[in-house]
């Protein structure tokens, strides 16, 4: 290590109390993290491109310093589905500090994980004080019935008002409006639940009668719409 002369014909002044670091809460532990692989906890964050054209949630699991799971779910970009595709069999194996610095191809899923970082880093994972954290795995019960993620998705205008399209009970088929014209409910199909039952062997007209449903006071409906037409 090279020092300057001013700094070399300095006086050694001998350092007092040590000052480690402070105490993160880890998976029920308290943690002086000084090594990457002090460091573990399951955590969400989100992140989102330059033009801010699509988001990207991003779910870790990471035990003594190392990614063992990832959830990457997208909205808004298609070229970012694929991106995530890369991204999720990029990063298990890999150290947080690896994923910091590596290329995941899109920004909104390099934000996400920088958002991570900070949350492992600082203690703050949503397994701060579970002992022992979370199996992997775990992960997955973020996703809905058939392992989709929770989407969310809604139109309107001032001219026209509102359009339901997509809501955690599934796909919206119908809304429902009252005499003022307002929504008092919607039929839905349920994806996931019609798709696992198609890949069990249900005939896919059956399964799709099957699983659709109905929420808020549909059965009074003064007028009947589909939300994608209409």
């Amino acid at each position: 290590m090279d020092y300057s002369r001013e700094v070399e014909e300095m006086i050694c002044i001998a350092k007092g109390a040590k000052h480690g670091p402070a105490p993160i809460p880890a998976e029920g532990r308290w943690v002086k993290a000084r090594e990457i692989s002090d460091v573990s906890g399951l955590t969400h964050g989100v992140g989102w491109c330059a033009p801010q054209q699509g988001a990207c949630k991003l779910t870790l699991n990471v035990k003594d310093g190392i990614i063992q799971e990832a959830l990457v779910e997208t909205l808004g970009c298609s070229g970012m589905t694929h991106s995530a595709a890369m991204a999720a069999e990029v990063l298990p194996g890999k150290t947080i500090l690896e994923a910091l610095n590596t290329d995941l191809v899109c920004d909104a899923i390099n934000v996400a994980m920088r958002e991570l970082f900070l949350q492992i880093a600082y203690g703050r994972t949503q397994t701060a004080f579970s002992i022992g954290g979370l199996p992997i795995g775990a992960g997955l019960e973020d996703l809905g019935k058939g392992l989709r993620s929770q989407i969310g998705t809604m139109f309107s205008t001032s001219a026209k008002g509102v359009r339901y399209l997509e809501l955690a009970e599934g796909y919206v088929l119908e809304l429902a409006l009252d005499k003022g014209k307002e929504i008092i409910g919607y039929k839905f199909v349920h994806l996931g639940k019609m798709m696992e039952a198609i890949r069990k062997g249900v005939d896919p007209k059956t399964a799709y009668e099957k699983n659709i449903g109905t929420y808020g006071r549909f059965d009074e409906a003064d007028t009947v719409i589909d939300p994608r037409k209409e």
